[in-house]
């Protein structure tokens, strides 16, 4: 450096770029991160303690339905059941697996059916009658207590999985 003033300038000059550097990566990096309402829908979280016996609830996770069925105890248990606070629910994604129908549920005969080809799936969404190939699919899930969490695979789902139930 010749002088005092070089030195000056590049020291304003090395100030200003960091000045200016530093605020223009942060708003790079606040723009490559997910905005928050897609954060949002990578999990689902559903208290399971305000579902009455026998009774369907439908939530929505991914823009897709999901069906939450707490089992009676005249229903059947299965392996594709989901035990959450001593009770069993059945849980899975409401598309039949035919041709993507959302099934309705009537309770009365504990069945789900698919108005447009006559497909049945029992009260654990294995399909008992007409078209559909395989039974309802079952989300990644994770069971927290009274909750379970839609999105996350927990210990229950990986199981499932390795049995090949989900």
């Amino acid at each position: 450096m010749s002088n005092r003033r070089d030195f000056m300038g590049i020291a304003l000059g090395g100030f200003t770029a960091l000045a200016g550097g530093i605020p223009a990566l942060y708003a790079m990096k606040r723009s490559w991160d997910p905005l928050p309402s897609v954060k949002a829908a990578g999990f689902t979280e559903v208290d399971l303690t305000t579902i009455p016996e026998n009774e369907l609830m439908t939530e929505k996770w991914r823009g897709k339905p999901i069906f939450i069925l707490k089992k009676s105890a005249d229903m059947p248990q299965d392996p594709r059941d989901v035990i959450a606070g001593g009770a069993r629910y059945h849980v899975s994604i409401g598309l039949c697996t035919h041709l993507g129908c959302i099934p309705a549920y009537f309770p009365g005969e504990k069945k789900f059916k698919c108005a447009c080809h006559g497909g049945e799936f029992d009260a654990s969404g294995k399909n008992t009658f007409g078209p559909p190939p395989k039974p309802l699919v079952i989300p990644p899930f994770k069971v927290d207590g009274n909750k379970i969490v839609l999105g996350e695979a927990g210990p229950e789902y990986l199981e499932m999985q390795k049995s090949g139930i989900a």
